[in-house]
């Protein structure tokens, strides 16, 4: 039983139907169909699309026929093949009303639950419709070709602000249930625009798997990226270095609740108290200044910390090198939380994965949508301030603190 906070998957497939993710699911009800329709013409004349089968064959192809099709969704635009001879009609539109809910159902089940094949062919079953676990697959297959097509476009112009982020998820391998990373990497266009460029599972977060997925995006045409945000992993610290070249700015956010690990819960209140002034400061020199004060506070009382403040000082204060009005945005990876948390809503209620492909593709679609809502939506930054990102800086002040972060990091 669900716990109060926790979503059953009724109530997630209810909400994602009334609320906001009717795009995508109209684009998944198309490809499915289409899918469907193109096994059925298959079974009926005896060969695929594109087969030679002069001896089997009952009929031959003849293009086909524009129909619509009024759904919750909203109006899904069916292609409905034809035949030289005798007439196809799909039987899911036979009756209407059942076979619409029940396929609809099916799409839901497979955008929120990650499309286990198993679980889909099992909800075909109860909801009435006869689909083999051949077409499930061809199901799934359409879905994947979606989500590959996202992940492997090409990346036109430069980025000059890349975050990269990861989510533990549980997932069946080799008969065991182990942990794996979902990795999500956003960039800021020079347009000033958000995108989501690619998602991936990788066993660990390691230098490895994060070489291998930054040299992914470059050859898929990532260029310009000059600070990389994240999270303070070793691994992917090497990696961008590595790879990209740039500099790292490591998410404040989670550096504040890493000296927070360090203390008592009374302390709490003086840590953040101390550190996060060093991210409102009006310049670097003054939050240099700061963060020697904090340092020589804590010194004695919480020397932990205050080696930790000492030694992140230069990747925890790597935003202050460009343009004043990107630091609020820059500092953290908190542009990805919300988007996490929505991903996180639909894997909580999955629990354990069955294979990779279903994580990726359950997150997949959500990129697709979020994405296609940041593209039609307000630009993160004004194209006026990333251009001064692209063009160097012409202040005297900005040269001297990419100077000095440049220093801080190599040192």
């Amino acid at each position: 039983m669900a716990g109060a906070d926790r979503m059953t998957i009724e109530e997630v497939v209810g909400q994602v139907m009334v609320q906001e993710h009717g795009d995508v699911l109209r684009a998944a009800v198309e490809a499915v169909c289409a899918e469907l329709m193109e096994g059925e013409v298959a079974a009926q004349i005896g060969a695929e699309l594109g087969e030679r089968c002069p001896g089997d064959r009952m009929t031959q192809r003849n293009g086909y026929r524009a129909r619509e099709w009024q759904t919750r969704a909203g109006t899904v635009e069916l292609q409905i093949p034809k035949l030289r001879r005798g007439s196809y009609f799909p039987s899911f539109l036979e009756p209407r009303r059942r076979s619409e809910q029940a396929l609809l159902s099916v799409i839901q089940q497979a955008y929120v639950c990650g499309v286990s094949t198993r679980r889909v062919d099992q909800l075909v079953e109860s909801l009435g419709l006869r689909i083999s676990k051949s077409e499930v697959s061809r199901v799934c297959r359409a879905l994947d070709e979606h989500v590959e097509a996202f992940r492997t476009r090409p990346l036109d112009g430069a980025y000059p602000y890349l975050f990269l982020d990861a989510k533990v998820e549980r997932v069946r391998d080799g008969g065991r249930v182990v942990a794996k990373a979902l990795v999500i990497a956003h960039g800021v266009h020079e347009t000033g625009r958000r995108e989501i460029l690619s998602i991936d599972v990788g066993e660990a977060e390691t230098e490895a798997f994060w070489t291998e997925f930054l040299r992914g995006l470059v050859a898929r045409g990532l260029i310009g990226v000059q600070l990389a945000i994240s999270d303070a992993h070793a691994g992917l610290k090497a990696a961008i270095a590595k790879v990209l070249g740039c500099s790292w700015q490591r998410c404040t956010v989670h550096f504040l609740r890493d000296c927070l690990g360090h203390a008592r819960r009374d302390q709490h209140g003086l840590l953040a108290a101390l550190i996060r002034p060093l991210f409102n400061a009006d310049s670097l020199e003054q939050a240099r200044d700061r963060l020697s004060e904090a340092v020589a506070h804590l010194d004695g009382r919480l020397g932990k910390i205050a080696a930790m403040l000492e030694d992140a000082e230069a990747d925890i204060l790597a935003f202050y090198a460009f343009p004043a009005a990107h630091w609020r945005k820059l500092r953290s990876t908190n542009p990805l939380e919300r988007f996490n948390r929505e991903v996180g809503r639909r894997t909580d209620v999955v629990g354990i994965f069955p294979d990779d492909q279903s994580l990726i593709r359950l997150a997949g679609m959500l990129c697709i949508e979020q994405n296609d809502e940041w593209l039609v939506g307000r630009g993160y930054l004004s194209a006026e301030s990333i251009s001064l990102v692209l063009a160097g800086p012409d202040d005297h002040t900005d040269k001297e603190n990419k100077e000095e972060v440049a220093q801080l990091q190599a040192a």
